[in-house]
């Protein structure tokens, strides 16, 4: 019981999820939630009704999937890798560090294409902050400063370009196949997830500000 207390934002997150896909799913509205919880970088100029304001459209993108595999993989990825980081950090930052995941990721996707009508969803853009933290704290590679640069933030850097060049290859391959993957998404997560990482541990253990 003590071990789900302490990890009760992964818990309630994946939750929420699951069982927001499952209403859509089974009522036969995936594609109204697709396009109506989804985030549209362009919807701002779409003429058409919305029920989410488009503020909010990070979030609720998080919510919906576009099938079992998408909501199982992600979940997952989540639970396992997010009980471990909020048995760490606490639930008040794991709960930040996944909003402000999803957020990244909106941005991410926004400045990739503005002018995109399609809807974005899935929560991989916020998994990958939850990813890049947890990246950063259970890490067994040694890493050393380079000559100014503390030592985490070459991990950083270094988890960052790995990342990025990953996403790369992940877009490229996925070109010709017709299967849309956020990839800019999961970079700004990831990005919002590192820059994150030093605050967050700093408010749950003090660490030093350097």
């Amino acid at each position: 019981m003590t071990g789900v207390r302490r990890t009760r934002a992964t818990n309630i997150i994946a939750l929420i999820t699951c069982l927001a896909w499952a209403a859509a799913a089974l009522s036969g509205h995936s594609e109204w939630a697709a396009t109506q919880l989804g985030f549209i970088p362009v919807r701002q100029s779409i003429n058409a009704a919305f029920v989410i304001p488009y503020w909010l459209t990070p979030l609720t993108a998080t919510v919906a999937h576009g099938g079992l595999v998408h909501l199982a993989f992600n979940m997952v990825l989540f639970v396992y890798c997010g009980r471990i980081l909020e048995a760490t950090l606490g639930w008040g930052p794991m709960l930040i560090l996944y909003v402000a995941g999803a957020y990244g990721a909106a941005t991410g996707q926004y400045f990739a294409g503005p002018a995109s009508d399609v809807p974005m969803i899935g929560a991989s853009g916020a998994i990958s902050a939850v990813l890049a933290v947890y990246a950063l704290l259970f890490g067994r590679n040694e890493v050393k400063r380079i000559g100014p640069i503390p030592s985490h933030w070459v991990r950083a850097l270094w988890l960052a370009a790995a990342w990025i060049g990953m996403q790369a290859l992940i877009a490229v391959a996925t070109l010709k196949t017709g299967f849309g993957v956020a990839t800019a998404a999961h970079v700004g997560g990831f990005l919002a997830g590192l820059a994150l990482a030093r605050p967050l541990l700093s408010w749950r253990y003090g660490l030093p500000k350097n």
